[in-house]
């Protein structure tokens, strides 16, 4: 039976005709495999899959992604983080001081209210599962999430009293109501790519989202694993930033609002 595949006239035009079509009948694709944007298991034989090719400047890896998440595209990437993508899909990754693979981190994303100069501004609070290393690492350099940030161009947040800057380039996407995305500029230029990707649209308070509807703008504010915690209130949740930007563990940036 042909696999669920979706192979994009991009994609298709890069790995060649015949490759297209191979994967298409059910070669050359696995049933079973990892979303690349969600990292949980998807089936090509169950659910619609999308092929996604990442070019660097001298490797070139064929990955697959539930195409809730991802259409299928080509993205172009720097060498060094190819090569920590091939060594995470071949399963050839270093293993740690303890000789266990590295665990994958996954973005949990937390949206709220905060109140900064006086007004109640959409805020989204991105804390990983785990420990983030450098692509192409095991990790033994300990956790590289806000230093990655930080080159991204997030800024420090030393208190919660300012808005952050406006960081070039990304947006938040929201449609119908939900969150989507979070948007970062394409390495090669063309369209924006997912930064972070619901694998289900997020539902947002009709608060939020009058609040982001009024101001087109979206403050997004992040920590390292276990800072911030899954509050259950908005007051806690400013708290635990506050306590966050007092540490030094909160980076935080600006981003329009990309759709409704």
């Amino acid at each position: 039976m042909p696999r669920m595949l979706d192979v994009s006239q991009d994609v298709r035009a890069e790995i060649g005709d015949d490759e297209a079509d191979r994967l298409l009948v059910g070669d050359n694709a696995p049933g079973s495999y990892d979303c690349t944007s969600c990292r949980t298991p998807g089936d090509s034989d169950q659910e619609r899959t999308s092929t996604v090719l990442f070019i660097g400047d001298e490797t070139a890896v064929l990955a697959f992604a539930h195409a809730t998440c991802i259409p299928s595209q080509v993205v172009k990437v720097a060498e060094d983080q190819l090569q920590g993508a091939v060594r995470s899909i071949t399963g050839s990754e270093q293993k740690n001081t303890e000789g266990r693979m590295p665990e994958q981190a996954v973005l949990g994303i937390t949206s709220g209210l905060v109140l900064i100069e006086d007004d109640l501004r959409p805020a989204l609070v991105v804390e990983p599962t785990g420990p983030v290393a450098r692509p192409g690492t095991d990790g033994s350099g300990g956790d590289e999430f806000l230093p990655l940030l930080l080159e991204q161009g997030f800024r420090p947040a030393p208190h919660m009293n300012r808005l952050p800057e406006v960081l070039a380039g990304w947006s938040v996407l929201l449609a119908v109501g939900q969150l989507h995305a979070v948007l970062q500029p394409s390495a090669g230029g063309g369209n924006p790519v997912a930064w972070w990707q619901a694998h289900q649209p997020l539902q947002v308070t009709d608060g939020w989202r009058a609040a982001v509807n009024k101001s087109q703008t979206v403050l997004v504010f992040a920590a390292p694993a276990g800072t911030i915690g899954q509050q259950p209130r908005e007051d806690l949740l400013r708290d635990a930033l506050e306590k966050a930007a007092v540490n030094g563990l909160l980076v935080a940036a600006s981003m329009p609002l990309a759709g409704t």
